[in-house]
């Protein structure tokens, strides 16, 4: 499936015509084009909405129309490039219903804009996701205000549907051009496209003969499909994906030349036999738009509000009640004056109804029980703290409001909210109840084209074989750079100066970024006042029970239109679930808030790097850091989760901060402003609010300019912006006094932030979750493991290895059985003395029993029903009594068998898988089955090495809690001088080594200039592989598809940290080639 790309949204107009000549006659002939598609009309359209404006621009075109079929998914985005090319765009849908001819809709107001958006949200919500269900009659009844102009001739329905054939007639029929006519008095036109057929003077002629009969104005269009004639072959291409099959085998489907592009007034007028009146009726259509999107204004809902109360009044009584619950000795100075500030711009912006929404929302999760914690920019909000909707005290950290919402800029705040993520459900069904679906619907995500998936689709659509695509998408795989293509393509077996190649190659350059079909948002949710079927239309997602809107995150940005992200999170159903273990086991309650703050023991073990599970400080990068920073209280923790992202590595923060860290690198600071900002970070910028923070003391920035700062981070390679704020903030600072140098230094680092600054709310609000999870390790190791493990899947590390890292805890680890095992793993306690772990803990009396849930292939259902069987009837006394109580099927027993779930029974693996042979389903009187297994005994079977014990463990559990797989293979590693993982702490850095274990993950992070850092496991621990770029591509077969691996590099130790950096590898899977660790890749 494409997968969505860092950034969607094109807005480099002048540059889409570079280089291209446009001809026109001396006197250009005025013309609005009437039909235009964007490539919106998924796989139809063959131009972005940019391309199609520049080139509108060029042309000296008076206004675009986009028409995209049943749907309004494409004009957000071609109405910002309109608005930058300084094109009017005229807002539309070319609507298709199923009983006549397919009608281009033009909205000329506001009024009339809302009812072609309900009219596409009756289609859409009749039909399966990606199609729409009109009929004429739909749209007459949402015909006040719109324009109908008809395409005489219905030649590009014909093909798209597959059903043209040469020579068929085309025209549309006149019963249908009487009732279009009739249902929109005054407002309905023919349109007339010609494509240098042979037939065009002649059906020009009938078309106007029609026209004159029926009495409807005539006017030229083209059936715009993409913005130059040289997009023709992508279009080709996208026709052919559309209709899953190949160029070579389609015929009447595609187009008979390459004439469906942009043309000027001159040149249409050559085609419509030099009559300028057909083509200046288009400026006469377009001139009765005046509609924009501009226009739409959106509306909070209000129906949380009591009577007899303004929505301000009830907000403020909101945070007063929550203040002193949060509060209980006090409102702290700082933070009534922020809660004062606060509820003064809420009120003055009108955004009180927003929050009282937000509230709404997490007060209907708690009330279910739902663990949830708003994050973000709303971190910044004392109202949002004392409204519960976040859980971190804004005194902890500087809090900077205007970061979530200012003066200056003329949009709707963000809150994000993290739901426990297998509840989440709950939360999203709630608002769609509260709301109806006429006035809620979550957020649309445009999944576009990548490089993998482009070079499948175009390679289908170019008839390769299967494996030769296959091959391609392979090399693919992780590729950024366009200029990678031509050597992943020689890779791929493709010679990109062949002929094949170059096509290929243009073909994949173009199609890159284009939107391949709508999905949902992840939890983005979108609520009105009004009909928000009158604001965008709503169509059905292919989840049963959710309602999507066409338009995405950046679409609602560029609109001010509100946004609540309703988002999942796994450590949070983690945490909730580790809560509830406490309290039965130890009778304790626990909650975000009341966990045990700033306990030196939890500091000691994160800055071990002891990690493994914790929220967010548990990859390669995060435990690499940890002993260099060695955090000691919450801020550090905000500052380690901020400072290993992209942006403070490409700023060149992170080794200034953790040399001045060290004591290597003296502290200064240019001014007492500076020092204010800094000094928690020992003047390094490390957070969005600090970069915010400096233009505004450093370069006299007001907050409203410092935001858009901040948004103009991620958007420093588009023209212009660099230029803007480099000399603003940089003179800015000299003109207050500071050195050339030290403001060069400053843009340098903020700049580098790019998309990927962190926000100190952000990360502090993290930092919380990444403190609670790590004590609920430190204390409860037991309980975190299952927690952790019913809460899959989430986080780095497979259960496999949780199991171990908790047995390293001193936590015992008893295995799935029918006797003991819930479909959850759970606690069981013990007796005797604690098994000894790193050091001592409250779970020292419990054992962890694992769940059925880690069984391969047993589902759910059955291991409830397992539950409930043996609660009602006690303890199973046999093999046939089990089958014959739980009624199982054969599978089901086979699966249980090879589980060895039957080992507190005193029966084996393969005496169980035995007795599970025979098919009871067949044989609906039990009773007299476990007479005749009682009379048939188990013959003699061969006992099973420990080996294929552990074969069998890691096939049906994907664990196993006997001797490590890599164990059996050390007499022939040793023989290869292959070293232990825990060998490797005792040698002498860059010296060679060889190192082997099965594969548990494979990572890539953004800001590693393509290294690969690859974990192995063997029995003694684990090994951090540095795999470069050179030695990935040399080896890439072995290093991406190994499952269990041998690497020979040099040894590397930076502290505490050790790593191999590789020079070479080797798949040695088949030595364990029955062994499948769930290696989990590029989280």
């Amino acid at each position: 499936m494409p997968e969505p790309p860092p950034s969607k949204r094109r807005t480099r107009a002048t540059q889409a015509v570079a280089g291209q000549a446009v001809e026109l006659t001396s006197t250009t002939v005025p013309y609005a084009e009437l039909h235009c598609r964007t490539n919106y009309s998924f796989l139809e359209g063959a131009s972005h909405a940019d391309e199609l404006a520049a080139r509108a621009v060029a042309l000296g075109l008076k206004a675009i129309s986009v028409t995209d079929r049943n749907s309004l998914a494409g004009v957000v985005r071609a109405h910002v490039a309109a608005k930058e090319a300084g094109l009017k765009l005229l807002i539309g849908a070319e609507i298709v219903p199923d009983d006549g001819p397919s009608v281009v809709l033009l909205a000329t107001d506001r009024p009339a804009y809302g009812r072609l958006s309900r009219l596409i949200t009756v289609g859409r919500r009749r039909a399966p996701k990606g199609e729409c269900r009109l009929n004429i009659a739909d749209i007459l009844e949402h015909a006040e205000g719109l324009l109908c102009c008809v395409p005489l001739s219905e030649e590009s329905r014909y093909r798209f549907e597959r059903r043209y054939v040469p020579g068929m007639k085309t025209d549309v029929a006149a019963t249908h051009l009487q009732s279009l006519k009739d249902g929109f008095s005054g407002r309905c036109y023919g349109l007339a496209e010609l494509h240098c057929g042979p037939n065009d003077r002649d059906n020009l002629q009938r078309w106007r003969s029609i026209c004159s009969q029926f009495k409807i104005p005539i006017v030229a269009a083209n059936d715009v499909h993409y913005h130059e004639s040289r997009r023709r072959a992508l279009h080709d291409v996208v026709t052919a994906i559309r209709h899953a099959a190949s160029l070579s085998s389609l015929g009447h489907e595609l187009f008979p030349n390459g004439e469906r592009h942009l043309k000027s007034g001159a040149q249409l007028l050559s085609l419509f036999a030099g009559d300028p009146s057909i083509i200046a009726r288009s400026v006469e259509v377009a001139e009765r738009c005046t509609f924009s999107l501009d226009e739409l204004q959106y509306e909070y809902p209000e129906e949380l509000v009591p009577q007899d109360v303004t929505s301000i009044q009830h907000l403020t009584n909101l945070t007063k009640r929550g203040a002193k619950l949060r509060y209980p000795d006090g409102v702290p100075t700082k933070v009534y004056d922020l809660i004062k500030h606060e509820l003064t711009l809420i009120e003055e912006l009108h955004y009180e109804a927003y929050f009282l929404t937000v509230y709404d929302l997490v007060r209907f999760a708690r009330e279910r029980k739902i663990l949830c914690q708003g994050r973000g920019s709303a971190a910044n909000s004392a109202v949002c703290y004392c409204l519960g909707v976040t859980s971190v005290d804004p005194s902890r950290i500087d809090v900077l409001f205007e970061r979530f919402i200012s003066r200056e800029r003329n949009e709707a705040p963000d809150i994000d909210i993290d739901f426990e993520h297998e509840r989440r459900e709950e939360v999203l069904q709630y608002l769609f109840e509260r709301y109806g679906r006429e006035r809620a619907g979550m957020t649309g995500a445009v999944i576009t084209y990548r490089p993998r998936s482009a070079i499948r689709d175009i390679a289908r659509a170019l008839a390769l074989s299967n494996d030769r695509i296959e091959k391609l998408a392979d090399q693919m795989e992780h590729v950024n750079h366009a200029e990678q293509f031509p050597e992943r393509m020689r890779e791929g077996g493709i010679d990109p100066n062949s002929l094949l190649g170059r096509r290929m190659l243009e073909l994949l350059n173009s199609l890159l970024t284009f939107p391949r079909h709508l999905s949902q948002h992840s939890g983005g949710m979108v609520m009105s006042r009004g009909l928000l079927s009158e604001l965008v239309p709503i169509e059905n997602a292919a989840m049963a029970g959710r309602t999507v809107i066409q338009w995405d995150k950046d679409d609602l940005d560029a609109l001010g239109l509100l946004k609540v992200d309703c988002l999942s999170l796994g450590m949070l159903s983690c945490i909730r679930r580790a809560f509830d273990l406490v309290q039965k086991h130890h009778g304790r309650t626990l909650t975000l808030a009341n966990v045990p703050s700033e306990d030196p023991a939890v500091y000691d073990m994160i800055s071990a790097a002891d990690t493994i599970g914790v929220f967010q400080i548990e990859s390669r990068a995060q435990m690499s850091m940890l002993p260099r920073l060695k955090p000691h209280c919450f801020y550090d923790l905000v500052i380690e989760v901020a400072i290993v992202r992209p942006g403070p590595i490409q700023g060149d923060m992170v080794h200034p901060y953790l040399r001045r860290r060290a004591g290597e690198e003296p502290v200064d600071y240019p001014s007492a402003a500076v020092r204010a900002v800094l000094h928690k970070t020992l003047g390094v910028p490390i957070f969005q609010e600090q970069a915010m923070r400096l233009a505004i003391v450093a370069a006299g920035f007001t907050p409203g300019e410092a935001d858009q700062l901040r948004r103009a981070m991620g958007a420093w390679r588009k023209t212009g912006v660099i230029a803007k704020f480099h000399e603003k903030l940089v003179n800015g600072m000299k003109d207050r006094g500071y050195d050339s140098e030290f403001a060069e230094r400053l843009f340098k680092q903020i700049s580098g932030f790019g998309e990927y600054g962190f926000p100190e709310s952000h990360a502090a609000s993290f930092a919380l979750l990444v403190y609670v999870s790590a004590w609920l390790k430190r204390y409860h190791p037991a309980v975190f493991v299952a927690a952790l493990i019913n809460s899959q899947p989430m986080g780095f590390y497979a259960p496999a290895q949780l199991v171990r890292d908790a047995k390293e805890h001193g936590v015992v680890i008893l295995p799935a059985d029918i006797s003991h095992s819930d479909w959850d793993c759970t606690l069981e306690r013990i007796e005797g003395d604690p098994v000894s772990g790193r050091w001592r803990h409250d779970d020292e009396r419990y054992a962890l029993r694992l769940g059925f849930r880690l069984l391969r292939g047993f589902s759910e259902e059955h291991g409830r029903h397992l539950e409930t069987v043996r609660q009602r009837g006690g303890k199973f006394l046999s093999f046939e009594e089990f089958a014959q109580r739980t009624q199982f099927n054969r599978g089901t027993l086979q699966l249980l068998s090879r589980a060895d779930a039957f080992a507190s029974l005193k029966i084996e693996r393969r005496e169980a898988y035995w007795k599970s042979l025979p098919a009871r389903e067949q044989l609906p009187l039990f009773d007299t089955f476990e007479a005749a297994a009682a009379n048939d005994p188990v013959p003699e079977l061969p006992e099973m090495s420990a080996q294929d014990q552990v074969v069998e463990d890691y096939s049906s559990a994907g664990l196993t809690l006997r001797s490590h797989p890599v164990s059996f293979l050390r007499e022939q590693l040793l023989q290869l001088r292959a070293v232990t993982a825990e060998e490797l702490a005792e040698l002498t850095p860059d010296r060679r080594v060889k190192v082997a274990g099965l594969v548990l993950m494979r990572q890539r992070p953004s800001t590693a200039n393509g290294i690969t850092f690859v974990t192995l496991e063997d029995e003694t621990g684990v090994v951090n592989l540095v795999v470069f770029p050179s030695v990935w591509q040399h080896f890439r077969q072995t290093a991406r598809f190994a499952t269990v691996m041998m690497a020979t590099g040099r040894l590397q130790r930076e502290g505490d940290v050790v790593h191999v950096v590789c020079e070479r590898l080797d798949d040695v899977s088949e030595m364990l080639e029955q062994i499948d660790p769930k290696t989990r890749n590029f989280r």
